[in-house]
């Protein structure tokens, strides 16, 4: 027993130093670093990098940014995150989830074009502020207590909307740069302008929906989006000409990259720090759920605060950068890890990879027709509907049914930032409401001898006495129901004495105690009695502090024994016995014969 409880604490205590935060990692990972490791980064920051470049400008383009700002964070995001992580299963970058929250955003806010590149650094520097303030005081755990069916709505919510977004650049219309909000606003404007549909843009975007089909059937492993901008872009370089009037994108000059200094100004901040809660929130979310779940798969470990540091850490790099919010993104990590990533090392190879890329590769971007990237972008949308998940949160339960249809229709309906909180908020609610209703039940003997719930037929055989087996959470939610359930039952007039029976009944807070307390007052000024029984160490320390054990007397408080459960209540009905006395009622007490026995009959 010494042997195995002495492990147990070395155990935690690796634990703790595991989970613990560290603030430059990547010196220990390179001082332990392998040749043999190499090949598998090289290979892993090659794929990512391939996938990551056409990525990025994909999602500045959902994010209604100049396609630079996309490449920049993927860069940036790949390089600086890995100093700070301890793990190779999250890579960083722009993601779907942040552009679409980004554009949602500055859209919310009526703030557009120059405008909304003044303020993005500022909006990234906070969102990374956020993120890096809740990893040093280790809040990543909290995040677990968020409902996938919050993630599910919201997800399929921006998936509807960037499909609507890019439908305008796929068909050509002409919107004049406006754009819509929200779901409904974005097919609004659209069925309202139709009529102005481009022949020679809806066939390129037919053209390249048929090919990203076809490559996805026929080579599912083969960077397919780099694929269809390449070959789309050369073949209508060919075919059309500037009299087909074929919107372009801009090329990229990676010669004029430099600082963006935020504009800091208390305005800005009031104005910016909700949605910079949101979009932190979003990271978070997407980068720990989606490490984890990479992790899980090999076995190993995950420190869910250090990649929260990370990601914290990313943004702020990206705020100054000229990038663009960065999360964990799961098409990036799962590609690293499939192509044989061993170490972070893999994500600085991509990001060094992207960068060249800018270079090399920026100025021929302006060949790239915008409705290919949006017909992408669209594949991109649609992708993220799991017809499979979403079956599973309306089905499995009515709370989990709400909360997506509420995070959904939100998120239709209003900016997706909105969605996020309705659908926490909502998810909280449900919560507290169901963990806020203890389970009651009258308990008495069977004729064995057993304690066993009372049914509508029985009665009790000691008819002065009630033994009531309380069940769930007695912190704030759940302290006046309890209150009153409890009142009501000593509302019998035959009723003496209660005994509580309290083995199940969990979390007693102030609120909790206070109930309790009010319970013991209006039971004795009623003129009956009230035991506890199967009491518990922490509810004993809690009692104890609030001054509530030494009122209700220890004699009248039994503590629990696991390893005979119903010992702790039999000495309770022998003090409820020696509380009333003579009596023509009948105490049978049952006790495991292999503990202890102790049958007393009073006639």
């Amino acid at each position: 027993m010494i042997a195995s409880f002495s492990y147990l604490k070395r155990a935690l205590s690796a634990a703790r130093d595991y989970n613990s935060l560290e603030y430059f990692p990547l010196f220990k990972t390179l001082s332990s670093y392998r040749l043999e490791y190499f090949g598998g980064d090289l290979r892993a920051g090659l794929n990512v990098a391939l996938l990551a470049f056409p990525q990025g400008m994909a999602y500045a383009l959902i994010a209604g940014l100049p396609i630079e700002y996309g490449i920049y964070g993927s860069a940036i995001a790949a390089l600086v995150g890995p100093i700070f992580a301890k793990s190779r299963f999250i890579t960083l970058g722009p993601t779907n989830a942040t552009s679409i929250l980004l554009i949602s955003t500055f859209t919310s806010l009526s703030i557009s074009g120059n405008d909304s590149l003044i303020m993005l650094p500022l909006l990234v520097l906070l969102t990374g502020t956020f993120i890096m303030v809740g990893a040093y005081f280790k809040v990543a755990n909290l995040i677990q207590y968020i409902s996938r069916s919050v993630i599910t709505g919201y997800i399929t919510a921006a998936a509807l909307l960037i499909i609507t977004n890019q439908i305008p650049k796929a068909l050509g219309l002409d919107l004049s740069d406006q754009r819509g909000a929200t779901f409904f606003e974005s097919v609004q404007l659209i069925s309202s302008d139709l009529a102005t549909v481009h022949l020679f843009t809806l066939c390129i975007s037919i053209a390249t929906a048929t090919l990203f089909i076809f490559l996805n059937c026929k080579l599912k492993s083969f960077p397919n989006v780099a694929i269809c901008l390449i070959v789309l872009s050369v073949a209508s370089s060919f075919l059309l000409d500037p009299s087909h009037r074929v919107a372009h994108l801009s090329g990229i000059d990676a010669r004029d990259w430099s600082w963006s200094i935020p504009t800091i100004s208390v305005d800005n901040i009031a104005l910016l720090t909700g949605p910079a809660l949101a979009i932190a929130l979003m990271c978070v979310l997407e980068g720990i759920s989606m490490g984890k779940s990479l992790a899980a798969r090999t076995g190993s470990r995950f420190n869910a605060n250090q990649a929260m540091f990370s990601i914290g850490t990313s943004n702020i790099a990206c705020a100054l950068l000229s990038g663009m919010p960065a999360s964990g993104s799961l098409t990036r990590s799962s590609l690293s890890v499939a192509s044989g990533g061993r170490t972070p090392v893999a994500s600085i190879i991509s990001g060094l990879i992207v960068m060249l890329g800018a270079f090399a590769v920026g100025p021929f971007t302006k060949h790239i027709p915008q409705c290919v990237l949006a017909v992408l972008v669209i594949a991109i949308g649609i992708s993220l509907i799991n017809r499979r998940t979403i079956k599973i949160v309306t089905s499995a339960t009515r709370s989990d049914a709400i909360v997506f249809s509420l995070t959904f229709g939100s998120g239709l309906l209003l900016p997706l930032d909105s969605a996020i909180y309705i659908g926490v908020g909502a998810s909280i609610v449900l919560f507290l409401k169901k963990v806020a209703r203890p389970d009651m039940v009258e308990y008495t003997f069977n004729e064995k001898g057993e304690l066993a719930e009372m049914n509508s037929q029985s009665t009790r055989q000691l008819p002065e006495v009630s033994i009531v087996h309380v069940e769930g959470e007695l912190f704030f939610g759940a302290a006046d129901l309890f209150r009153d359930q409890m009142r009501r039952i000593c509302e019998d007039p035959n009723l003496k004495i209660v005994i509580l029976k309290m083995r199940n009944a969990h979390h007693m807070d102030a609120s909790g105690v206070m109930a309790l307390e009010e319970l013991v007052r209006y039971i004795n000024e009623m003129g009956r009695y009230l035991i506890l029984s199967e009491a518990k160490s922490d509810l004993i320390r809690v009692l104890r502090n609030a001054g509530l054990y030494e009122y209700m007397e220890a004699r009248n408080i039994f503590m629990d024994d696991p390893e005979n459960p119903t010992l702790s209540t039999a000495r309770a009905l022998k003090r409820a016995n020696e509380h009333l006395g003579d009596t023509d009622a009948n105490v049978s007490i049952y006790i495991d014969t292999n503990k202890e026995s102790d049958h007393s009959h009073r006639n």
